[in-house]
Order: C-alpha cells, then sequence, then structure tokens
C-alpha cells in the first residue's frame, strides 16, 4: 500500500480545526507555494498548533516563513532576521528571541504591500538564500501524539 501523498496528509490534519479556521489555513498555504514555488515546505502536526514552514532547506532552522494554525486563527511567522524587520504599521507580534508574527483576518492579509514588505525584508536578512528556480517539496517532518484540541 502506498505512503498517502504529504499534500493529503496535510488536508488530513487542517480539517480537524473550524471550517473558517481551516479555510484560511488552505488558502495562506496556497498563497505562500505560489510565491515561493521553490521552497520546501515542511509540516509539522505539533501539540500546540499545526505549523508550515516555508525555506530553502530540509531542517527547522532554514525555514524563513510559517503559517501556524491554532483553534481561532492562522498567523504567519517570520524567522530569519525577525528581530531586525523595520515594521512601521506595528503589524509584528511578539516579545521571543527568534521570531515575531501577524495574525491574519484571512489568507487575503498576505497580499498586503505592509506585509509583502516585511516577507521581503525577511527574505534580505535570510542566512541561506530561498530558492527561486525549480519546485520544493512537501515534507512531512512530525506528528505528535498528544495535541490540544483543534477547536475551541
Amino acid at each position: 500500500m502506498a505512503s498517502p501523498r504529504p499534500e493529503d496528509e496535510f488536508e488530513r490534519f487542517v480539517v480537524r480545526f473550524l471550517p473558517e479556521v481551516a479555510a484560511t489555513a488552505r488558502e495562506a498555504v496556497a498563497w505562500m507555494r505560489a510565491r515561493y514555488p521553490a521552497a520546501n515546505v515542511l509540516v509539522y502536526d505539533n501539540y500546540n498548533a499545526l505549523a508550515v514552514g516555508f525555506g530553502p532547506g530540509e531542517r527547522p532552522s532554514d525555514m524563513i516563513f510559517s503559517i501556524a494554525v491554532y483553534p481561532r486563527w492562522v498567523s504567519l511567522f517570520f524567522f530569519q532576521g525577525a528581530l531586525d524587520l523595520d515594521d512601521p504599521a506595528g503589524l509584528l507580534e511578539g516579545s521571543g528571541s527568534q521570531s515575531r508574527h501577524i495574525k491574519l483576518k484571512s489568507a487575503a492579509d498576505l497580499g498586503r504591500e505592509e506585509i509583502g514588505a516585511l516577507m521581503d525584508q525577511s527574505l534580505l536578512l535570510t542566512k541561506k538564500p530561498m530558492p527561486t528556480e525549480g519546485e520544493g517539496r512537501v515534507i512531512i517532518k512530525s506528528i505528535s501524539e498528544k495535541q490540544r484540541p483543534r477547536r475551541p
């Protein structure tokens, strides 16, 4: 019996969220894949959230962006250079030492000029550049046995 396709596995993970959250997650991941078609996509169905990372390699430390799906919202995370991003609109949230995020009202937020500018800055601050040619792979990296409920 063949292993399920990673895209089918992602759908199995996302369908457990509220329909509106799942729809935003699907649209955000599709938007990111269209914008960065050569990026590898790493999927982690973790304890707290479903995380979908985008970057040049296959290690978590290679990820530049991530779409994180929580029971009530979806966020765009910035990892590479997150602490050095110029954010005049004050969109970035968080106070951690490695990342910042933006809660998305909808996947359409990813097309906002201010968010695009933050993404462009992040790409300039990366240690390993995002590939621009070829097609990235979707890789299921981990599935946590124990998880918080996916619906409020």
